[in-house]
């Protein structure tokens, strides 16, 4: 591969300005062109010291003699080794200037950088390599002769080996000779291993309420098995999630221990135990919905999580009367391997929906393991009791329930997803204790995040949603496990569970929830700023009389326009739409102010 000379000279002035004195700075680079200009200009000091605040002569100087190695290593990056440069102040060459002998006055800094012809590789090695190793594309004979492309390389190379065990593996040396007769670069990197390494003992520090075996019984890291980097990558992220913990930090010792092993110390930094939090939504349908919870992060002393949450919803609304709930749960993490965690909850409630009111008693006992880092299960069993008030009338139940859910998340962030997907499926088998019906009621939801544009600036995000309930109908099933559409979950622009199914008792209409669902939502956000976007969107919703989503029902869609506002931990969302079916349609507007995006 032969350098051929770009004929244009490429030049760059930056004028600064400040009371004592006026600079020209200038960067000439005959035969650069737009991606070696750019590492130039990036590389240079001297340019940006105008943006401070009251430079001084000083100042330019010292950054003008700093601005050779810098504009030098720019080079070797782009793979020039043969270049030359002059860097002139007030006319004098920088490198002549003494450190603390500045010019009174600066008018000139001068940058010539003459980059001279491209080199490529003539030799191009890295040895030994591990099994499977991936070198840069770049690193080959003939390719241009980049210094980044030669550390890419050793990092891969050393990266490989820790992969498979050899924790201390380092370069051992390296060669590298410019040849500038033939304009080539040979390099050439040996590694070395080292010997093979097994976990050794985890020390904790840091640590006070927290117990030490605790954290070790979490952690999970693996004594006595191979070395893995990413197992203490999976080690530090089982603290955090505990909660109980504001920082985790696992190193690895210098030394190698006995029997090639690997001692590890993790340091951490406690929470504080308490914390207190508060919510608030509004939606001119619901009405507002207000929460509060209590939590403790270290109960036991083993990081247990200690939740109580109280939540008021539908004051002001249109959907019945109000709601109360209170409920409890204890998280035990590690309880059974460090990716099995335990959660045991009890709830009091009471819903006064538009077509029915309960008032019920639950509790349950989960168990969740994380297959992955993205696929998690969680199932268990629970008690629930309760008594209905609907137009068919009055009725008390028991029911036992066995909850299973499986959840894959790929999205790249829990709160404002911009890529990725997520789906979740539950099933809850219910078996009649007393009263009521026995069954299975199934869902699945489905959501998918598609960016592009400057900065990820445009967002299609699609969800998908389907429901059954099997084993018993609308009239024998808890009121609660049927289906309705309607509201900020589903259908926007429609009133809070304004479609169910129409059913004819003793001569009346009375309306109840169906026995299947099938819902879409999709959006489309634009980024405006940094903080603010503008959402347009598209819901719709179908209620089905059988166990088949999609048959023997009625549905009804919505759209509108919506604003978000990012506070960095999650977006305040403000959504208006309107009914795009039925009857209703453009007839009016709903509201919904909540915080986090609509999915």
């Amino acid at each position: 591969m032969t350098f051929k000379q770009i004929s244009w000279t490429a030049v760059l002035f930056l004028t600064t300005a400040t009371a004592a004195t006026a600079q020209d700075v200038s960067l000439n680079a005959p035969g650069a062109d737009d991606s070696l200009l750019t590492l130039l200009k990036d590389a240079s000091l001297s340019r940006s010291v105008g943006d401070e605040e009251d430079p001084q002569p000083q100042d330019y100087v010292a950054a003008a003699r700093a601005d050779y190695r810098r504009l030098l290593t720019a080079l070797y990056a782009a793979g020039y080794y043969s270049g030359t440069i002059s860097i002139k102040v007030n006319g004098t060459e920088a490198a002549n200037l003494a450190p603390l002998a500045a010019p009174k006055q600066i008018d000139t800094i001068d940058i010539a950088v003459d980059p001279g012809p491209l080199f490529t590789f003539g030799v191009a090695s890295v040895a030994p390599l591990a099994p499977g190793t991936e070198l840069p594309e770049g690193f080959a004979t003939g390719e241009d002769a980049k210094a980044d492309v030669i550390r890419q390389a050793s990092s891969n190379a050393r990266t490989a080996w820790r992969n498979q065990g050899y924790a201390k593996v380092e370069a051992a040396g390296q060669q590298i000779v410019a040849r500038h007769n033939d304009n080539e670069l040979d390099a050439s990197v040996t590694i070395a291993p080292g010997p093979k390494l097994t976990f050794g003992a985890l020390t904790v520090t840091g640590n006070d309420k927290v117990r030490t075996s605790a954290i070790t019984r979490i952690a999970g890291l693996p004594t006595g098995q191979v070395y893995d980097p990413e197992e203490l990558t999976e080690s530090a992220r089982r603290l955090r999630e505990t909660g109980a913990f504001d920082s985790v930090a696992l190193t690895e010792a210098d030394d190698i221990g006995p029997n090639d092993t690997l001692p590890i110390t993790v340091a951490i930094a406690e929470s504080k135990p308490r914390r207190i939090g508060v919510g608030l939504e509004y939606s001119t349908v619901e009405g507002i919905r207000t929460s509060a919870y209590w939590m403790h992060r270290n109960f036991f002393g083993g990081a247990e999580n200690l939740r109580f949450d109280a939540e008021v919803a539908g004051i002001g609304g249109g959907t019945g009367g109000i709601d109360y709930s209170l409920s409890t749960a204890l998280k035990i993490p590690a309880i059974y391997g460090p990716d099995t965690d335990l959660t045991a909850t009890a709830e009091i409630s009471r819903e006064d929906e538009p077509d029915y009111l309960i008032d019920s008693a639950s509790t349950e006992v989960l168990v969740s393991r994380l297959i992955t880092k993205d696929l998690e299960i969680e199932g268990g069993f629970g008690l629930l009791t309760a008594k209905e008030v609907t137009d068919l009338g009055t009725r008390n139940y028991t029911l036992l329930t066995a909850p299973l859910s499986v959840t894959y998340d790929k999205r790249d962030s829990e709160t404002n997803a911009k890529n990725g997907y997520y789906i979740k499926a539950t099933g809850t088998p219910f078996l009649s204790v007393a009263g009521g019906s026995s069954g299975a009621r199934g869902y699945l939801d489905g959501r998918g995040y598609y960016s592009f544009g400057t900065d990820d600036r445009f967002t299609i995000a699609a969800r998908g949603q389907v429901g059954t309930l099997i084993g018993t109908d609308e009239a024998d099933a808890p009121a609660d496990y049927l289906f309705y559409s309607g509201g900020s979950g589903t259908v926007r622009g429609e009133g809070y569970k304004s479609l169910g199914l129409d059913q004819t008792v003793d001569g009346e209409t009375v309306t109840t929830g169906g026995t299947s669902f099938a819902g879409a939502q999709l959006e489309a956000r634009v980024g405006i700023t940094d903080a603010i976007s503008v959402v347009g969107f598209y819901d719709y919703g179908y209620v089905g009389g059988s166990a088949t989503p999609l048959t023997d029902g009625a549905d009804q869609s919505g759209v509108g326009l919506g604003v978000r506002y990012d506070t960095g931990i999650g977006p305040i969302r403000l959504d208006v739409g309107t009914p795009a079916s039925g009857d209703d349609q453009f007839k009016s507007v709903e509201v919904y102010i909540g915080i986090g995006q609509a999915f």
